[in-house]
């Protein structure tokens, strides 16, 4: 009976998919033609919501989050703290007769205003000067988040300031959509494309690595509570090195919290599609369909956020941090980007015959373009603290942005930087040599996980992005470097068409120049080797391994001129965004720094003592019974004392370079602390030992 059940339960899944929606279906039901004609084509194809209708969308959508139990209202933004933010209002509005009616209303719906003075600014907003608006984004459906007993009405908006500065992530995104979206259909003008009442959208499916850990553990464990990484940790002796864990069966506990994630990914409308376990053990990653840009971001900071509440259900904690624990991989969130043209097609993907396709090579001339010339700004827009821990290090991508396209499209370009592509090599099939098993399709080009930036089929995935990390970021600068190189394309394929030069003749003469100039960024090989390092160097390709060096990027004037030239970012704008992440990435660094020298005061030293105590004792005793020096024993208390005395100098160290707030230098003193610190966690007995584990952590779920 129970598996009847089960099926039944399963096969609702249609009906419960974005059940907490208000998608164009559901709007349908609750609007009149006239409004639901007028929205609909606002969603669909941009521009301004209609005045008129405001008041009878906001009463309808209004009507529909009260019948799902929704007894308040919030604007959903994404201020430049990289999480989201949302102030609740009732519905309620007293009626004059004691009693209250529910009301919604349209200006409530187009615009709110919340405190901007307490957000990370960069100057934009003075504390004295505290207004901010939040504006309502229509293509990014209005969405039920459910409470312990009512539940919220959630409407996604942008956030600006007084004078109309982006406050938040999600402004200059929907910008950068914009102006990629025009280049494209420019493009496609060239090639005979009608794009009239028409848009290009740039699509994303940004996959999801993150840890689960025991509760209990978790609330044990004051570096994990506050910073979100273990501080301190000794290696334990078996973690990922037999790849056991890598796609290995999932217990029943982790499977129960991720089919409750899908479950409530999928009612929020997420298509949420692949989970698995990932290398390290107590690591996993969930991945969904491709989807619309802006609404894949909004997806993937609602899915960190379920994530954290599913995990609470299941006295789990979800860990997603870049870099919890030192010696393992660290997590990331693969950008998968592609671009749809204004035919509804894929521009990126090859076809069968990718060198007789025009429009995909000059996309992919483009964005080889695009990644060369801003390979620092793309750097960093990928910049933080925590990933500062993770790049290069444990599979993870090193910080030298280089492409990898694989065997065949390299072989297409490479042909026509010799003259002219006339073949592209084929897949195949792969030979099992089993006569029972089909044989399988071998697919045109292999993938290549250590390259941050690779072309995977059809799509660009940019693996050096942070699972912490707003996908905003990295996605804002590449629409905009990828509109400025089909800016500098068309213009030129333009002229060349204005002067009635043969169209193919310019496009092979026009990609032979951009691969010539920009080949240099692409690499196929292991990105992990040190060889790579030297030879990116002799390339002349940036390798910024910090956040400070990377954040630079942000300074070039010629960062700065494809941003105004876009109109994605102001010069005031991209300024205020340096000095917030500046700011942020020194606000982390000091409070790791300070709690470190106080777990090491408070928790580990102590420890170490009652050690040392309890061993000289021992030793005293033992040598008293057997009227001979205990050799072993003593070597052992002098070791417990030795690296104890390294745990107190490494704390006065650590603690000066604090007051001298310099974060690279009081990064390097933290890190010297923590060698003496796991030293003796291998020397002090578990009962003593004041800190979970990674053995604990990462194994006993």
């Amino acid at each position: 009976m129970s598996e009847y059940n089960d099926l039944i339960e399963f096969q609702t899944i249609p009906e419960l998919y974005g059940s907490n929606v208000f998608s164009l279906k559901v709007m349908r039901n609750y609007l009149s033609d006239k409004a639901y004609k007028s929205l609909s084509q606002t969603i669909k194809n941009g521009g301004t919501i209609d005045p008129g209708i405001a008041d009878e969308v906001a009463d309808a959508m209004k009507t529909w989050a009260v019948s799902k139990g929704a007894s308040h209202f919030t604007h959903w933004f994404q201020p430049l703290t990289g999480a989201t933010a949302e102030k609740h209002d009732s519905f309620i509005s007293p009626d004059g007769e004691g009693s209250v009616m529910l009301k919604f209303s349209g200006k409530e719906l187009i615009q709110g205003e919340p405190d901007a003075s307490s957000f990370p600014s960069g100057g934009l907003r003075p504390t004295f000067e505290a207004r901010g608006y939040t504006g309502w984004d229509p293509t990014s459906p209005a969405f039920i988040k459910e409470g312990p007993q009512c539940a919220t009405l959630c409407i996604p908006t942008y956030f600006i300031g007084w004078h109309g500065e982006a406050l938040d992530k999600k402004t200059p995104l929907l910008r950068s959509m914009k102006a990629v979206s025009k280049q494209v259909c420019r493009l496609g003008a060239l090639f005979g494309i009608k794009n009239k009442g028409k848009q290009a959208y740039a699509t994303l499916g940004g996959e999801q690595e993150y840890f689960l850990i025991d509760r209990d553990y978790y609330f044990n464990r004051l570096d994990l509570v506050q910073t979100g990484r273990t501080l301190f940790g000794k290696e334990p002796a078996k973690h990922q090195q037999m790849a056991d864990h890598y796609f290995g069966a999932i217990k029943s506990r982790i499977m129960g919290f991720m089919e409750d994630l899908d479950r409530e990914m999928w009612k929020l409308g997420a298509p949420i599609k692949t989970r698995h376990n990932e290398v390290s053990p107590a690591q996993f990653e969930v991945a969904p369909v491709f989807e619309q840009l802006n609404l894949a971001v909004d997806h993937n900071m609602l899915c960190m956020e379920v994530m954290q509440k599913v995990a609470e259900k299941h006295n789990l904690a979800c860990l997603l941090h870049e870099k919890p624990f030192a010696g393992v991989n660290g997590s990331g969130k693969h950008n998968n980007w592609s671009i749809v043209g204004p035919d509804g097609k894929n521009w990126l993907a090859p076809g069968d015959n990718p060198h007789d396709n025009a429009k995909f090579l000059v996309m992919l001339c483009a964005v080889i373009k695009a990644v060369d010339t801003y390979a620092s700004l793309l750097r960093a827009s990928i910049a933080s603290a925590g990933n500062d821990h993770r790049l290069g290090s444990h599979e993870a991508p090193p910080a030298i942005i280089s492409i990898f396209l694989g065997e065949q499209l390299t072989d297409i370009i490479e042909q026509i930087e010799k003259g002219g592509a006339k073949t592209s090599k084929k897949g195949g099939v792969i030979e099992i040599g089993v006569d029972s098993l089909p044989t399988l399709p071998r697919d045109a080009t292999d993938r290549n996980r250590t390259s941050p930036f690779a072309f995977t089929g059809a799509k660009f995935e940019f693996r050096a992005v942070g699972s912490n990390t707003s996908l905003s970021g990295p996605n804002i600068v590449l629409n905009t470097i990828v509109a400025e190189s089909l800016d500098e394309i068309c213009t030129e394929l333009e002229a060349a068409k204005k002067d009635k030069k043969d169209f193919n003749t310019s496009i092979q003469a026009l990609l032979k120049k951009i691969i010539k100039k920009h080949k240099r960024v692409i690499f196929n090989g292991d990105n992990y080797s040190t060889d790579w390092l030297k030879e990116a160097r002799g390339r002349g390709l940036p390798n910024f391994k910090t956040t400070p060096e990377a954040l630079d990027a942000l300074k070039d004037p010629e960062v700065l001129k494809v941003f105004e030239k876009h109109t994605v970012l102001t010069k005031v704008e991209l300024a205020a965004r340096y000095e917030v992440y500046m700011e942020t990435f020194d606000t982390i660094i000091d409070y790791e720094a300070k709690l470190s020298a106080d777990m090491a005061k408070t928790m580990i030293v102590p420890a170490a003592f009652r050690y040392q105590e309890d061993l000289s004792a021992t030793i005293k005793t033992v040598e008293g019974i057997r009227k001979k020096k205990s050799v072993a024993s003593r070597k052992l208390l002098d070791e417990v004392v030795a690296e104890t005395e390294k745990v107190l100098a490494g704390v006065d160290k650590l603690e000066t370079a604090i007051k001298r707030g310099n974060a690279p230098k009081t990064k390097v003193a933290m890190d010297a602390l923590r060698v003496p610190v796991d030293s003796l966690e291998g020397l002090v007995p578990d009962d003593i030992w004041p800190l979970p584990s990674y053995a604990e952590m990462l194994f006993m779920l």
